[in-house]
């Protein structure tokens, strides 16, 4: 996984960019699969994306924060970027890579979010084609710019919000597995036993449930994709392919 601070930044004190970098690393040998971490809209250029859609080992999946789909909210957090910015970078991803699993981080209660402006924020999300939401909920820190701000969101209203967009998350997630049910994928299976189970993960971020089975831990299987597992955490497999 490719993490850091603004990871979308790099090279930009050294004459090196991020797009240079992720060609490097996809001519890499011994390394099956590379996912990039948490990177802002203004940072991932089309031409990141355009990329990775055509790479030999970077997975179709994103993390892109959001923060807020009100621009209003977003100028409040001096974000650098807008909603019609974030709309395109979506879009961008998707037709180039329609199966691409994307995730995106929201706040809410910040101060400034009015009734107004999350109705806004959460029309907006609704509207995008993304696959889950990590939603957080605001916490004041001493001493930030954003104490300035009057408007405060009530404790119970913010839990509220949040609710809100956890359940959209839920749906959009929910709707991206049954999508890809019946279809093949490579999967990835991880070491950790759980009940008798094991787990992996497609190229597109799906988690995978099969039977443990020592023989498959850290193996790439190409599979068929059953439906939920009883829990409706995972798919499970149908049948593998090879």
């Amino acid at each position: 996984v490719l993490t850091g601070v603004n990871i979308g930044d790099f090279g930009k004190t050294t004459g090196e960019s991020f797009i240079n970098l992720i060609r490097a690393l996809d001519e890499v040998e011994g390394i099956e699969r590379y996912r990039i971490s948490s990177i802002e809209p203004n940072l991932i250029t089309d031409e990141a994306i355009e990329f990775v859609s055509t790479s030999k080992r970077f997975a179709p999946h994103f993390h892109i924060p959001l923060q807020s789909g009100s621009d209003e909210v977003l100028k409040l957090m001096r974000r650098r970027y807008d909603t019609q910015l974030f709309r395109h970078k979506i879009e961008k991803i998707k037709s180039t890579m329609p199966d691409a699993f994307i995730g995106v981080d929201v706040i809410v209660g910040t101060r400034g979010e009015t009734d107004e402006c999350f109705a806004e924020a959460r029309n907006f999300i609704e509207s995008l084609d993304i696959s889950q939401l990590h939603v957080f909920s605001y916490s004041e820190r001493p001493g930030t710019q954003a104490l300035k701000i009057e408007y405060v969101v009530d404790p119970k209203v913010k839990h509220l919000r949040s609710q809100i967009l956890l359940d959209i998350s839920d749906k959009k997630l929910h709707a991206f597995y049954d999508a890809h049910k019946g279809g093949n994928a490579k999967v990835l299976f991880e070491h950790t036993p759980k009940e008798g189970m094991m787990h992996g993960f497609t190229e597109n971020y799906i988690k995978v449930e099969v039977p443990y089975d020592e023989s498959l831990i850290n193996e790439t299987r190409r599979v068929k994709l059953g439906d939920w597992n009883k829990e409706r955490s995972a798919l499970t497999v149908d049948a593998f392919i090879d």
